[in-house]
């Protein structure tokens, strides 16, 4: 399965800058879409964030997906590669 990578910074509550990348599947390209994923991730932690908007996530690359990846993405349509900042 090949995945469309969307490089992703956001400003925490406490002023750091989360880092994370949204992973969708390939043929994905309503922003909106992803923008919705990212959001559905960030009301999972337990801090808060800025509201997350079209300047903070652009498309990346492809890539192929991991056997996790593929299972996130069967699950939620989507899947996280958590970078910086995001415990």
């Amino acid at each position: 399965m090949q995945l469309e990578v969307w490089d992703t910074y956001i400003e925490r509550g406490d002023g750091k800058t989360m880092h994370f990348d949204i992973l969708v599947p390939s043929g994905v390209t309503d922003e909106s879409i992803v923008l919705d994923y990212g959001r559905d991730y960030l009301r999972t932690k337990s801090f808060a964030t800025h509201h997350l908007a079209t300047q903070h996530c652009r498309f990346c690359h492809i890539e192929t997906a991991t056997e996790e990846m593929a299972l996130s993405i069967e699950r939620k349509g989507y899947a996280i590669i958590e970078m910086e900042n995001c415990t």
